[in-house]
This record gives C-alpha cells, sequence and structure tokens, in this order.
C-alpha cells in the first residue's frame, strides 16, 4: 500500500478521484510563463480530440498487493483511451536501485513526462530531481519525494481523511450507545500511512466522548495477517460494538476469522475499496458495513494530468491558468446506500 506524506489538507473533490483531469481539459497555456498566446491556441479543447502526440513513461512499485495491480490497470486502461498517448510502463520493483534504473532508462529514451509512484519517496527524490532537470515533467503519484523540486504536480490519497471518515462514521453509528467501544486492525507501523490513518481515526473519537477505542493490532496488508491479528483481538476482547480495519485485503482474513469465532456483535468498516469489500457489504450478510475509499483511479488521474502538463493544457472549471501542484483525493465511506456508484472502481 501507499506510505504518502500528503502535502496539503486540501481537497478537490471529483468524485472518486480528486480530478479526472482528461474529462476536463481546456488548452489554456503551457506550463512555462509566456506573456501572450494566439487566441486560437488558448481555445477549449476536448479532451478525446487527439492533440500532441505525448510519450508517458510510468514507474511504480511491485504489483504484490491488490491495489497495487489496480494502479497499473487504470494506468494503462487511461492512456489507451487517448489516441496522442504512447505509455512506456516499466515492470515495476520494490528495490530502491532497481526503480531508480527503470527511471533513469525512461529518462534516457527522453520521455515527455513522468508519472512515478515510488516505491519509498525519499530513496527516490533524487530521480525525480535529476528528470526535472533534464526537462522531463514529474508528476508524483501519491508517495510523495521529499523535494517538491523533484515534482511538477503530486496526486494521491489522504490516509489522514480515510481515518477521519471512518471515525466519524462508526461515531455517527453509537454516539447515543452507553460505554460503546471499538477496536482498530491497523496496517505496518513502520510506514507512515498507517500513522496517518490511526491518527484520523482517533481524532474524529475525540468528537464522540462516550466511545472509547480498547484495542489495536497492526497487521501486515495481506490476508494471512489480517486472519491471525483479528484472532488474536478476538480472544482479547470478548466484547466491543465497532471495528476499524484499515485494509481490504486484510479485511479478507479478518473476516475469516470473525466468521470461525461466530462473532456478530459489532459491526465492521474496512479501508481502501476492494472489490470483495464492496460485494459484502452490498450483499449485507457480514459484519462488513462500510469501506472508506483510497481510490486506485488516482493513477488513471495522474495520466490525465501528464498529459495536461506534456500538452500545456489547464483544468476545466478552475480559474487557475496551470494545473495545480497537488491535488488530494477525497475518502468518500462506501455503505450499502452508495456501494452500487462505487462498484466500478472496485479492485480485486
Amino acid at each position: 500500500m501507499p506510505d504518502p506524506v500528503v502535502p496539503s489538507r486540501r481537497r478537490l473533490l471529483y468524485g472518486t478521484a480528486a480530478v479526472s483531469a482528461g474529462a476536463l481539459l481546456t488548452a489554456c497555456t503551457s506550463n512555462e510563463p509566456q506573456e501572450s498566446k494566439p487566441a486560437a491556441d488558448s481555445a477549449p479543447v476536448a479532451a478525446d480530440t487527439p492533440g500532441k502526440p505525448v510519450t508517458i513513461g510510468f514507474a511504480g512499485p511491485q504489483a504484490d498487493h491488490g491495489w497495487l495491480n489496480a494502479i497499473n490497470d487504470n494506468a494503462r486502461s487511461r492512456a489507451e483511451k487517448y489516441q496522442d498517448v504512447t505509455l512506456e510502463i516499466t515492470e515495476g520493483s520494490n528495490d530502491t536501485a532497481a526503480q531508480i534504473g527503470q527511471i533513469q532508462t525512461l529518462i534516457n529514451k527522453k520521455v515527455d513526462v513522468l508519472v512515478i509512484l515510488p516505491a519509498d519517496g525519499k530513496a527516490l527524490t533524487q530521480v525525480g530531481l535529476q528528470a526535472m532537470k533534464a526537462g522531463i515533467p514529474v508528476v508524483n503519484l501519491d508517495r510523495i519525494f521529499a523535494s517538491p523540486q523533484a515534482y511538477r504536480c503530486w496526486i494521491g490519497g489522504d490516509n489522514y481523511g480515510m481515518g477521519l471518515n471512518a471515525g466519524r462514521f462508526i461515531g455517527e453509528r453509537l454516539k447515543d450507545r452507553p460505554n460503546a467501544t471499538v477496536v482498530e486492525l491497523a496496517g505496518v507501523d513502520s510506514l507512515e500511512l498507517t500513522r496517518q490513518r490511526t491518527q484520523g481515526f482517533d481524532d474524529a473519537l475525540k468528537n464522540y466522548p462516550t466511545i472509547r477505542k480498547v484495542a489495536r493490532q497492526a497487521a501486515d496488508f495481506t490476508v494471512e495477517s489480517g486472519q491471525a491479528k483479528m484472532a488474536q483481538l478476538l480472544q482479547a476482547q470478548s466484547r466491543f460494538d465497532a471495528l476499524w480495519n484499515h485494509d481490504d485485503d486484510q479485511g479478507v482474513g479478518a473476516l475469516r476469522a470473525i466468521a470461525q469465532a461466530g462473532r456478530e456483535d459489532f459491526f465492521m468498516v474496512g479501508g481502501a475499496g476492494a472489490k470483495s469489500a464492496m460485494d459484502a457489504i452490498k450483499s449485507d450478510d457480514s459484519v462488513l458495513k462500510a469501506t472508506v475509499l483510497y481510490p486506485p483511479t488516482m493513477a488513471a488521474s495522474a495520466i490525465d494530468l501528464a498529459r495536461a502538463v506534456a500538452q500545456g493544457a489547464g483544468v476545466g472549471g478552475m480559474a487557475e491558468m496551470e494545473i495545480p501542484a497537488s491535488l488530494t483525493l477525497y475518502s468518500a465511506v462506501v455503505t450499502k446506500d452508495n456501494v452500487d456508484q462505487y462498484l466500478p472502481t472496485g479492485f480485486v
């Protein structure tokens, strides 16, 4: 799962993704300041109208998780929608040196723009700087580089917002229940994203003084760890009212442990937006009642933004003549009432 340090609390809310730039492009100006341009150059251009041919280099980590696999799928499918886009996608690696080498290969190929989801944002900052110095704009996807000079635009998820919205959903359902208790199945504690999700959750619960968090276990974003850690929580806690699980992949294991224990005395809120979670929410035959999105559609939007940067386009519906420096996605809560709206974005 991603490990970003979110650069801003501002959010642009355009459905499940922060923005679908391809649907909102207008050819406003280039990314370099210019005194003036002919009127014909500044006329709006439809998203599906071919423009200047663009080669986008895409480099991400190894797709060893459902969410990361969906990131790659979203990037590929979005690029295929554009007649003027050629996508050069790397194999993907969790090895920092290997990913740096892959990005340097793309730089040497002189692609027009790079989309990079780094395995480690801090460790790959230098190669982002290298690309920018070579005149290749970088769209930094989710896990953020250590320097804003290493990218033209950042787009990613809101881990703090995930926890905040999970906490608010649970809080509203339990606010009238005396002495309500909740437990938390977190991700990997060494990751900043896990700490952000927990902090958002804890901050939300501060608004509900009758609710206490009584236990927390950190898992590893895998089915196996989710099952093992959930079993430990169930053994230690004979009763609680709600569970906040950070990740729907590990949630598959958590649901197995819950079924094996025969527990139905609480409800569960998941995280990320897996299709299996949305299917369970829709069928309404388990403790899982909601999931908080961390939408992989951000990769499709990153392709939109990369195309816009390379073609000197802005984002329609905004007064700004340039694409923003950062876009933070909104973490929507998916429930039985709205699951049909979000099912198409569910990943496997």
